[in-house]
């Protein structure tokens, strides 16, 4: 299981990794002791991993989930329904956050961020989809088109939580910084860098 919920995956989707658990950890810890988040998105959703994961944690929460592949939405619809919870969860086809409006208390995205350079176990590279794990040279492109658009998409108060690979913490806090947003570093069960969590400064 993911957190507290049972992620089911098909062919060419990704599978959730205990690491990314981090995200959620790191939100919960934004919203503690104060009101949870009431909307959601998750950007590259995969099978819904992060989204389901945060509805499961805020049962008043509704959540958005975009994903490039029908295979992945397919497969995130279908867990929503298992984990009843396909009343507050919606997913859509989409380009990150390209054509998307609205406020977000809560943006949760696990995006590509290996480099094209990097060696990779077969046992990743073989079965799990290119397109879901590489970005670029540098293993940041992702995140040069995501990390722009967060200021429009997170609401006053609400805190946007992104993985990233254990190298890259100072790389996207400094695109963070560059989109005016204040960059928090959280580690993984084994020390390592594994998000950075932005909040709109307070201005």
């Amino acid at each position: 299981g993911f957190w507290s919920v049972e992620i089911g995956v098909g062919p060419g989707v990704l599978v959730p990794r205990a690491d990314s658990e981090t995200l959620i950890e790191a939100a919960v810890a934004h919203f503690a002791g104060g009101e949870g988040p009431k909307l959601v998105l998750d950007l590259g959703t995969g099978p819904g991993t992060l989204l389901l994961a945060a509805l499961a944690e805020w049962p008043e929460a509704h959540g958005l989930g975009i994903d490039a592949s029908d295979r992945a939405l397919q497969c995130a619809a279908d867990n929503a329904i298992d984990l009843e919870m396909d009343e507050r969860a919606r997913f859509k086809l989409g380009d990150w956050a390209n054509g998307l409006d609205g406020q977000f208390d809560l943006i949760l995205c696990n995006p590509p961020y290996i480099g094209t350079a990097e060696e990779l176990g077969p046992e990743v590279r073989d079965h799990e989809p290119a397109s879901a794990l590489f970005a670029g040279a540098d293993g940041l492109d992702d995140y040069r088109r995501i990390i722009p658009d967060l200021p429009r998409l997170l609401a006053p108060g609400g805190i946007a939580v992104l993985e990233i690979g254990w190298t890259q913490g100072e790389a996207v806090s400094q695109l963070m910084r560059a989109a005016r947003l204040d960059p928090i570093l959280h580690h993984d069960l084994g020390g390592r860098p594994r998000a950075v969590a932005a909040k709109m400064p307070l201005s």
